[in-house]
């Protein structure tokens, strides 16, 4: 197995069909997509056994949009982990005119390291690309050294930025950079369905990947992410949770936006209206840590931030998790229903637990309370350096 997938630039040509064909299950589906993205389409490698878990030696993780940010939040060392924080932007003579930007969103920048060898990964954009492109910079992150991109699901708070983030690294990300995506499904139209705020919750843009030259990478299964991490490929319910559906989708085309419902479930091809979103093409991105076990990033974990942790448990063949992080999507849900999931998260038995983005302010503050010694508080700019 390799750990990069194989763009396929030409999908019609019978070359090109022969070597899809061979690329092993899944492929079939994208060569249906190729005509939608212009041939640069590809099927991830997948995660098979847990043998096929690359090990690293450190992760470093960077919140570069997130709804909170503290300036005078300390530095601290915490074994082996080390959180940076990032404050002002000043320098020397020079009155400050940027500071970091706070949104309803999320984006997390993740670098990787294996040996001398490392790896670069943006996991979701944020709500705007204003906030985006602000933060990238303070953060000093360097968008021509990006191994890939990735999207956990298909909510405006997560790919809103993608856009103006394309437009304005055009000619600046590496040739081919690989898109992930857990299916066709990320697509989707979508339609807000929150009380008293209905309304339009936008849809990928095909037209700006396409005109970027981004790779679209499917990850339905568990998959290698930029040789260093996985991805969980579809999550499973299998606890309590629930899933909330603040989103409809829509399944079609109209022009370049929505999506192809020859891509999706059978179940959900010949759906003519709106329906609730299962977010079955979510998924969570890991890494493992190597002698400390998963870091495990859930950017929103609308399929249940138990059922994410769990999968990505069963994929690597591990009990051990080192860290959670990302947005729990507990903020609408009953006190009692996020004790449950706390004392889920205690069994799981986590070294660090960071909520972030949706988890909510009460859940925060149970963590905080119950688990002090393994509470991390997030904030915008912060960086989280996880060592073997």
């Amino acid at each position: 197995m390799t750990d990069r997938a194989t763009p396929h630039d030409d999908y019609l040509a019978s070359a090109g069909r022969r070597r899809l064909l061979r690329a092993g299950s899944g492929s079939l589906a994208a060569l249906a997509a190729g005509g939608l993205f212009g041939g640069r389409v590809a099927v991830a490698s997948t995660v098979d056994k847990p043998a096929d878990v690359p090990v690293v030696d450190r992760v470093a993780i960077r919140v570069v949009t997130d709804s909170y940010h503290h300036a005078f939040e300390p530095p601290r060392t915490l074994g082996s982990l080390q959180v940076q924080r990032l404050g002002f932007a000043v320098a020397p003579r020079t009155p400050p005119r940027r500071t970091l930007q706070n949104e309803w969103g999320l984006s997390l920048h993740v670098e990787s390291a294996r040996g001398d060898e490392t790896r670069q990964v943006l996991l979701d954009f944020g709500y705007t690309p204003e906030a985006l492109l602000n933060n990238l910079l303070l953060c000093g992150i360097d968008t021509s050294k990006l191994d890939a991109v990735a999207l956990s699901h298909g909510h405006f708070d997560h790919f809103g930025g993608m856009v103006g983030f394309l437009e304005a690294n055009r000619g600046k990300l590496k040739p081919g950079l690989p898109f992930y995506l857990g299916s066709e499904e990320c697509f989707c139209t979508r339609e807000l369905n929150v009380p008293g705020e209905a309304g339009s919750f936008g849809a990928l843009d095909r037209d700006a990947i396409r005109a970027a030259g981004l790779t679209v990478t499917f990850a339905e299964r568990a998959s290698v992410l930029a040789s260093h991490g996985f991805t969980t490929g579809t999550i499973a319910r299998s606890s309590f949770e629930r899933v909330l559906a603040p989103t409809r989708m829509t399944v079609g085309m109209q022009g370049a936006l929505g999506c192809a419902p020859e891509r999706l479930p059978e179940a959900k091809r010949a759906l003519t209206t709106a329906v609730p979103d299962d977010f079955e093409h979510e998924q969570a991105i890991a890494y493992h840590l190597r002698g400390r076990g998963l870091v495990v990033m859930t950017s929103c974990g609308h399929r249940g931030i138990v059922n994410s942790v769990r999968k990505a448990m069963q994929v690597a063949g591990t009990y051990k998790v080192h860290a959670v992080l990302g947005g729990f999507h507990l903020a609408p849900h009953a006190v009692d229903y996020q004790r449950q999931t706390l004392a889920e998260l205690k069994a799981i038995n986590p070294d660090f637990l960071i909520p972030m983005h949706c988890s909510g302010e009460t859940f925060v503050s149970m963590v905080h309370t119950e688990m002090p010694e393994r509470f991390v508080r997030s904030s915008t700019g912060t960086r989280f350096v996880f060592n073997a």
